[in-house]
């Protein structure tokens, strides 16, 4: 473990107020003005270290890491708004039924997989005249004719 030091808590608190996943310079330059003197080689080692110990989330989008706070030890994943940022954990009991049954059958063991999907968020669908699957479905329940 990484020794504790003020920049360090200062990154994990920075990065615990987002509820989106936000890069290395996003993060910096809230800190700094917030009157933080940290400097951004800092806050992407700060970073780095938080995601090795399981503190943070990490992904790569379009060539940048981007880093979400995250509760330690508790596996799951996360649908990611393509437009807006936003950021849902889930959890997928098929996703690690299907991860473990592929595995066995290629002789692993232990095995270990991220998911990440990207799609736009209601929000942002409704903002661009998308409609959802969810909507969709409700749409077409509502709008069926009744059969007295």
């Amino acid at each position: 473990m990484k020794r504790h030091t003020w920049q360090r808590d200062a990154v994990r608190d920075a990065l615990n107020t987002r509820e989106n996943f936000v890069s290395a310079q996003q993060l910096h330059a809230a800190l700094r003005a917030g009157g933080s003197s940290i400097g951004l080689a800092t806050v992407y080692r700060a970073l780095a270290d938080l995601a090795v110990e399981g503190e943070a989330d990490s992904l790569q989008q379009e060539g940048e890491s981007l880093y979400r706070a995250c509760t330690p030890g508790t596996h799951h994943h996360h649908l990611i708004c393509r437009r807006c940022g936003l950021t849902v954990e889930i959890e997928a009991d098929a996703v690690e039924q299907w991860a473990n049954s592929v595995a066995a059958e290629h002789g692993f063991t232990r095995p270990n997989h991220v998911v990440d999907v990207f799609g736009y968020c209601a929000g942002c669908s409704l903002a661009s005249g998308e409609t959802t699957q969810h909507e969709k479905t409700q749409g077409s329940i509502a709008e069926a004719p009744v059969n007295p």
